[in-house]
């Protein structure tokens, strides 16, 4: 039996969330020098500030970085100049697709990702210069995908530097309604083909999702927000599976069984923080959740089709067969959907 008994409250294995969370540290601190202190790292990471003096003691000693703290907050006296390094063109090439494909991801330091990627671009030869532009700007996707990154870059640096930021929204649930709000950015995450992001609100005083897609523009204040310390990621997401919680009900524990093809696939994933992988004999996996069930879970095993089978809940198999029912029903000459029900509600 396969369990992720080992992995940390966010899915990741503690180790590599230490070192994520050095690196991390490093950076916040060389964006904004003489800010950050052992307790309010600590309450970004909402750990001890014993931990914290260890992640210090790992960039100090194993680092060898020179870290001091002037009675105001940490800085780096200098930071180390690296030597020159030649690539070939295969390594160079590689590099440049990934640092290509990392830009898509929030939580990077975007400023410095992108002057790498200008300086790999710029070593290739004047006949790559159209492909290489063609990887960054995809046809269709170009006004989009750069009006995102560079809301992206906004609200990273917010994050980082703990700033707050006047945002102006399109509420979907108003027709595209224009509102202007005052955000304190708690957390930046990719989600399916977007971004969200987790922030105070000030207008509505609460904790709010918002679509990153749906910013039209963003200024950053002056004004300096502090991470509430009762904050976790994992409580605001609570048990749902997804983001969309909908009318979702109590959470409940689920049963499935994977074919051996799908199975191999799932259990090398982190999908939820209570999930439990079993690996049978005849290379089926059982897979148990403890979750809020939602329309973007029961879409999630409509995917598998035949190769996932639901034994609990009872009601969530029949639900899950009604869905494959009315799939099935549909009228394709037509067009018209089934008429005997199963459409999703959740």
């Amino acid at each position: 039996m396969t369990t992720t008994s080992r992995l940390g409250s966010s899915g990741l294995p503690d180790e590599y969330r230490r070192v994520a969370r050095v690196l991390e540290i490093i950076q916040y601190i060389a964006a904004r020098p003489g800010w950050w202190k052992r307790k309010t790292l600590a309450q970004r990471y909402e750990i001890s500030e014993r931990q914290i003096q260890k992640d210090i003691d790992i960039i100090r000693n194993r680092l060898g970085l020179p870290l001091v703290h002037d009675g105001a907050g940490y800085f780096f006296e200098r930071i180390p100049r690296l030597p020159a390094v030649q690539y070939s063109f295969s390594e160079a090439l590689a590099l440049l697709l990934a640092a290509q494909a990392a830009q898509q991801v929030s939580g990077i330091g975007s400023p410095d990702l992108a002057a790498a990627v200008a300086r790999l671009q710029a070593i290739f030869p004047p006949e790559f210069t159209a492909m290489v532009a063609q990887i960054t700007n995809q046809s269709g996707q170009t006004g989009q995908r750069t009006h995102r990154q560079q809301m992206l870059l906004l609200l990273n640096r917010a994050l980082i530097e703990q700033r707050k930021a006047r945002i102006t929204y399109s509420t979907q649930s108003r027709g595209g309604q224009l509102s202007e709000r005052v955000v304190h950015p708690y957390h930046i995450m990719p989600y399916v083909r977007s971004w969200q992001l987790i922030a105070h609100c000030e207008r509505r005083e609460a904790v709010l999702m918002f679509k990153v897609d749906r910013i039209q523009a963003i200024t950053l204040l002056d004004e300096h927000y502090t991470l509430p310390k009762d904050f976790s990621l994992d409580a605001y997401l609570g048990p749902t599976w997804g983001l969309l919680r909908g009318d979702a009900s109590e959470p409940v524990d689920v049963v499935l069984h994977f074919s051996p093809e799908a199975g191999a696939w799932v259990s090398e994933e982190q999908w939820h923080p209570s999930q439990q992988v079993e690996e049978q004999a005849d290379g089926s996996v059982l897979f148990k959740l403890h979750i809020t069930v939602t329309a973007e879970f029961v879409n999630w095993l409509m995917y598998y089709g035949s190769r996932v089978q639901v034994l609990e809940p009872a009601w969530l198999r029949e639900r899950v067969r009604d869905e494959h029912k009315a799939a099935a029903d549909i009228d394709y000459h037509t067009g018209d959907p089934a008429q005997s029900g199963g459409a999703m509600t959740c």
